[in-house]
């Protein structure tokens, strides 16, 4: 009689983040499912070392257990599956700004599923933060004035912006229940119930505040290696301290609506005369 051997779980930092060790996702069962979905919940982020023969139908089929998986219409897609999409150092694939993905779009992704294949020696890690510690690490009356509050998400692709959402500064995880602090460097633009100088210096505390080290864990790739981040309630970095190339293959799974509480504001209007944006591109935009 063969026997079997449990998952093993192991935790990567007292802020979050898990590493699974002893699943093969080429042939997934539902028990092993399972016990990824509890643990994303739980931690955030997951890791799943191991998986240098990974199939991209394989890397599919785990997403699709989670929702609809993105077709992205910009990105480089892996030859004969567009659900696959390619990130490669060689072609700008840096980012190195925390930033929670797409927040941008009105239902942005719900979680994304990255396999590195080619990692340099050294460098190249990735960091992630808990944006539920994070708001509940803020003091009472900070927190109650979030909670009222909505934030303004945007890219611009030259002088165009192509995108543009307005979600709850603070936001309620749909399946725990949790609250997580919701705005992000790369894309939140302000804070539409305050002055535009209220707005900058509260966004740029909060900003700082949730990339301390009491908040992140951070994770030294290997090739083959998996990691799925739950988008809801994370930020991420990925450090640039690195030359040869570091390529992976990505799946995003499609999103919901962020909700929190309703805002307890109107938008700030400025007095009359009185411009509300001082630079000269959002104050073209209008908002």
């Amino acid at each position: 009689m063969t026997s079997v051997t449990a998952p093993e779980v192991r935790l990567s930092t007292g802020a979050l983040g898990a590493q699974i060790h002893g699943i093969d996702l080429n042939t997934l069962t539902d028990d092993e499912f399972h016990l990824i979905h509890d643990r994303l919940l739980r931690h955030q982020v997951i890791f799943l070392a191991g998986q240098e023969n990974l199939t991209p139908e394989a890397h599919i089929a785990f997403g699709r257990r989670f929702g609809e998986v993105e077709l992205h219409p910009y990105l480089p897609r892996l030859d004969g599956h567009p659900e696959i999409v390619i990130i490669d150092s060689e072609d700008g694939a840096k980012v190195d700004v925390w930033h929670t993905d797409m927040t941008f779009h009105q239902s942005p992704p719900i979680a994304s599923i990255l396999h590195l294949i080619k990692v340099p020696s050294p460098g190249g890690d990735t960091m992630w933060t808990n944006q539920c510690l994070v708001y509940e690490s803020l003091s009472q009356p900070l927190r109650d004035l979030l909670d009222g509050l909505t934030a303004i998400h945007t890219i611009r692709v030259g002088n165009e912006y192509s995108s543009r959402a307005e979600h709850p500064v603070v936001r309620v995880h749909p399946e725990t229940g949790r609250r997580s602090l919701y705005v992000n460097r790369l894309f939140t633009s302000h804070i539409p119930q305050l002055t535009r100088h209220e707005s900058d210096a509260l966004l740029e505390y909060l900003f700082r505040f949730s990339e301390g080290p009491q908040f992140s864990c951070r994770y030294h790739w290997r090739a083959g290696d998996v990691a799925m981040w739950d988008n809801r309630v994370t930020m991420h970095y990925a450090v640039n301290d690195y030359s040869e190339p570091r390529r992976g293959q990505r799946i995003t799974i499609l999103g919901d609506e962020p909700t929190g509480n309703p805002p307890r504001w109107e938008h700030y209007v400025a007095p009359p005369g009185q411009r509300y944006w001082p630079d000269s591109v959002n104050a073209v935009e209008g908002y």
